[in-house]
């Protein structure tokens, strides 16, 4: 019996693993499609695009942990929206070659909203 709990937790931490790895990739593509759209938004590589990436995923996570509010534009309607957009502001202060004007996160963040939507998959950790 222990064997199959010690199988059972050490393929339940691979899939947290996977959640996360699937999480963070989903993220960037979400965010590279944003910045593609959104104009007065840039990212100018890829490594800023996954570093951006995790930065939204951490700051998501702590809003998420202390605040119980998820920043997404569709999370929590109207608040999640601001959120969103103070999050995708915030992001390039920790992120060199990421920039972002106030307009542009507003609008980044209705079509970050629109593009997470339709992309399948839970996307909570």
């Amino acid at each position: 019996m222990s064997e199959n709990n010690q199988a059972r937790s050490q393929s339940k931490g691979t899939s947290t693993v996977w959640q996360i790895v699937g999480r963070l990739v989903t993220a960037a593509i979400v965010l590279g499609i944003t910045a593609f759209f959104t104009p007065g938004f840039q990212i100018s590589n890829f490594w800023a695009l996954a570093a951006a990436a995790i930065v939204l995923s951490v700051i998501d996570y702590l809003i998420a942990k202390f605040t119980g509010l998820h920043a997404s534009p569709f999370g929590k309607g109207f608040v999640g929206f601001v959120l969103s957009a103070i999050v995708l502001y915030v992001t390039q202060y920790f992120v060199a070659g990421y920039t972002i004007s106030w307009m542009a996160a507003i609008i980044g963040a209705l079509i970050y909203g629109v593009v997470d939507y339709f992309l399948p998959g839970d996307q909570a950790m």
